[in-house]
């Protein structure tokens, strides 16, 4: 089978994609290996999504797959594992079988970066996670440790509060790059304690589980009983598929024209992992349409050539 545009990735960036090429009359396929929604499926509460005041992250990855459905996009619970130019287009390996399309868009998203300490490996899934709406029924009157200092981590930490005995964010530095509204939600919380210029050094724990972190200070380093860990300290771009076929920046993210299209003429990228991303869901869902629009004048230019020729 041959499709005209090959969508890696089925985040907000990846849905928007296949809804506008899909109702452009494009042949599209998302492939995501998730579900609907991609990481955004994991967050509690979103407040800064167009057209709704606060959605969960499991509504609205089903909502925009629904309109990317509807508009002819079809879909499958796969992963990409290999993606080479080829004549025509891009050849994709999917469930160990090629698939040919004539061009892609990547919105493959980011992962959560790792504090890369030791026992974090070891621990996750045993304590050490990513998601409190997902995970954090676990823990129910444990205390839990929260890292990071941004929207993200502070949002975590909300969610938590109200299902955990206690919460400790760590912080790095001395101030919240989190919005206002964040900082004074989480000091109205009696169960967060927040400590400021202080580091996870170790994840600590045995058979049954994660039972501590080692915590470092000015005053030293010292160990925190904590049953989970939740870890918010960036993203890194999934551009894997990528390596060697278009340029990144020092970020690891793909360099992009006005109209999303990396260095690899056809290969397309919106999302997270195109350079300059704010990471900012409005600005993911701007990102997947222009892609998508920008696919398929590749292809209507290609079309034109053929018929030229």
């Amino acid at each position: 089978m041959t499709l005209d545009i090959l969508i890696v990735g089925a985040g907000v960036a990846g849905l928007e994609a296949a809804r506008v090429a899909a109702s452009g009359g494009a042949k599209v396929l998302v492939v995501e290996r998730m579900g609907p929604g991609g990481q955004v499926s994991t967050v509690d509460r979103i407040t800064n999504f167009p057209g709704h005041d606060e959605i969960g992250g499991f509504e609205l990855g089903p909502i925009l797959q629904d309109a990317a459905d509807e508009a002819g996009a079809e879909f499958a619970l796969s992963e990409v594992a290999a993606l080479a130019p080829v004549a025509g287009g891009w050849r994709a390996a999917v469930d160990g079988r090629p698939l040919d399309a004539r061009c892609v868009i990547l919105a493959c998203g980011s992962e959560r970066r790792a504090l890369r300490v030791p026992g974090e490996s070891a621990f996750t899934g045993r304590g050490v996670s990513h998601c409190a709406s997902c995970d954090g029924g676990f823990f129910r009157g444990e205390t839990v440790v929260v890292v990071g200092g941004g929207d993200s981590a502070l949002d975590e930490a909300l969610v938590l509060a109200p299902i955990v005995g206690s919460v400790v964010v760590v912080l790095r530095g001395t101030a919240f790059r989190a919005t206002q509204g964040q900082e004074a939600a989480l000091r109205a919380q009696a169960n967060i304690t927040v400590l400021r210029e202080t580091e996870v050094i170790e994840v600590q724990g045995h058979e049954g589980g994660m039972t501590g972190v080692v915590l470092r200070d000015r005053d030293g380093t010292r160990t925190l009983p904590a049953r989970g860990l939740f870890v918010y300290v960036g993203l890194a771009p999934r551009t894997a598929l990528a390596e060697g076929l278009a340029e990144r920046d020092r970020n690891g993210r793909l360099i992009v024209s006005g109209g999303m299209e990396t260095t690899a003429p056809g290969l397309f990228a919106a999302g997270d992992i195109r350079q300059g991303s704010r990471a900012l869901l409005a600005e993911a869902q701007e990102d997947g349409q222009r892609a998508a629009r920008a696919a398929l004048a590749f292809l209507q230019r290609g079309m034109t050539a053929g018929q030229k020729g």
